[in-house]
């Protein structure tokens, strides 16, 4: 496995954008996975939105074909000293990245994100902006 799918890269591909699935086939289908963390976020976004049916069956194709990282005790420890690095120089992201980042860290993953701004204060990580 090489990446790990931040959650705005997940609802790029359930849109089909183009330049996000072309770098997606790119790879192959053991290559990526998605942290339960964004199959949380995901599954917020369907209760939230107009259609709930349909998007939810997006998010569930979706987690069909990519694998589904739990979030471990390894991914805790990793997401707490990403936590307490950026609070230590200030420069704190969403509370979903630094869990996402901890993740990632914690499986040797690079992040495939549009968010490179939030992800790119992480000492360590690999951040791949899929949407460039």
């Amino acid at each position: 496995m090489k990446v790990l799918l931040d959650t705005n890269i997940c609802i790029a591909l359930m849109k089909g954008r183009e330049k996000t699935v072309q770098r997606l086939q790119l790879l192959q289908p053991s290559d990526c996975a998605i942290s339960t963390v964004t199959a949380f976020e995901l599954l917020t976004g369907v209760l939230k939105c107009q259609n709930p049916v349909g998007e939810r069956a997006k998010v569930m194709r979706l987690m069909s074909l990519v694998p589904v990282l739990p979030f471990d005790e390894a991914a805790a420890v990793r997401a707490a000293e990403v936590r307490a690095y950026l609070e230590s120089i200030g420069k704190v992201c969403g509370p979903y990245d630094m869990l996402l980042a901890g993740h990632a860290l914690s499986q040797g993953l690079s992040m495939a994100t549009n968010n490179v701004g939030e992800f790119s204060r992480v000492p360590g990580l690999q951040v791949e902006d899929w949407l460039a």
